[in-house]
């Protein structure tokens, strides 16, 4: 069977990635003539694709919990493969992303990143990269809409423990934004590395809004404590044995 689901997961990865290239070079001259809005119909459609083809391709389903961010908001999310981003971006309606600059570069995703309104930061640059990243946000081109920030910086394995970047907090602390945490648990079925997707059912959900207006240190505690628990909890529900 494990040779079964190798199989189907190389299939599953090569049609991902033609549909990529479908998406993004069939629906370019609709982005291009249509804006920002028409550049996010194209990538939400891509991303509900790869949802819906993980589904009949390796047995891989979907599920949102929580009630969905619509408004102008700050969603501080865990990152544990790149299904979560799909997941995320497929559920909000005006999403954008803090994203490592590099990805600028990259075929398809720099061109849409651009259109759609996501911030790049220089991650080795630190403080400087704080600055330019706070500075981008209050630009009038990235206005308005969901901004998704990976509050750990990277990706990170079920199960592995990293520390929260500081800046999560600094973006909500400046921008007076209302924060969403979002906990998942895709990485039990979708590692950062390797081929292998497992069948089950990958959850992003959505936890209790918080307010503007805590302290950059509390709120810093608070979303560490929620997106882990709550992440910690689905892992659990999917079979994996959280330490």
């Amino acid at each position: 069977m494990i040779v079964v689901q190798y199989l189907r997961s190389i299939f599953f990865i090569v049609q991902m990635y033609v549909m990529l290239a479908v998406f993004a070079v069939g629906g370019l001259p609709y982005a291009l003539i249509g804006g920002r809005r028409a550049a996010i119909h194209v990538c939400r459609g891509y991303c509900k694709w790869v949802c819906w083809s993980a589904g009949w391709a390796v047995g891989l389903k979907t599920e949102i919990r929580g009630p969905i961010p619509k408004g102008d908001v700050l969603i501080a999310a865990k990152h544990q493969s790149f299904l979560d981003i799909l997941m995320i971006y497929a559920a909000i309606p005006r999403g954008k992303f803090i994203m490592k600059k590099e990805l600028v570069w990259t075929p398809f995703v720099g061109w849409y990143a651009y259109l759609i309104g996501c911030i790049p930061v220089d991650r080795g640059k630190r403080g400087a990269a704080i600055k330019a990243m706070l500075a981008q946000a209050k630009n009038a081109r990235f206005a308005g809409g969901q901004l998704v920030i990976f509050a750990q910086g990277t990706r990170v394995a079920a199960g592995a423990k990293k520390p929260y970047k500081i800046g999560a907090g600094a973006l909500y602390t400046d921008l007076g934004l209302t924060c969403v945490p979002a906990a998942t648990n895709v990485g039990v079925f979708w590692p950062r590395h390797g081929i292998l997707r497992k069948p089950g059912v990958a959850i992003v959900e959505f936890l209790p809004e918080i307010e503007p207006g805590l302290q950059i240190g509390d709120y810093m505690k608070k979303i560490e404590a929620e997106i882990e628990t709550a992440s910690d909890l689905l892992m659990a529900e999917a079979g994996f044995k959280v330490a």
